[in-house]
């Protein structure tokens, strides 16, 4: 059991870590490793998913989210370029596979089709659970 808390401890400190640079940097989303953050910080420690709820970088990218409320235009926007760009990569790599590129369109139009009916748009204003 101690070796799975290890586990799960550095998983959630790869996840800030690579979280933190795409708060930064423009390719790189935040959202899905901030978001791993939080599940291997909820399974390790009550200490560390304490301290990393109280960040600005999770209230400002995952707490209305994982709250219920949906993401900003601006956040799943910035996912969808991100995903797209990243899977237009792997498409192109594929003009000989068929079957994989069927595949790659499908999980794109899913996951574009989830983002925009699948999660409520919210005001920017209302992230940090300000009316």
């Amino acid at each position: 059991m101690k070796l799975k808390k290890i586990l799960y401890v550095v998983l959630g400190c790869i996840g800030v870590a690579l979280g933190a640079l795409g708060a930064v940097l423009p390719l790189l989303p935040a959202f899905p490793f901030l978001l791993l953050a939080a599940f291997c910080f909820a399974r390790s420690s009550e200490r560390l998913n304490r301290w990393f709820t109280g960040t600005k970088l999770y209230k400002n990218n995952l707490e209305s989210y994982v709250k219920g409320r949906g993401m900003t235009r601006k956040t799943k926007i910035k996912i969808m370029v991100t995903v797209t760009l990243l899977m237009s990569v792997g498409f192109i790599m594929m003009d000989q596979v068929l079957v994989g590129r069927i595949v790659l369109a499908c999980v794109w139009v899913f996951h574009i089709l989830y983002f925009l009916f699948g999660i409520k748009t919210i005001p920017k204003g209302e992230v940090s659970g300000q009316p």
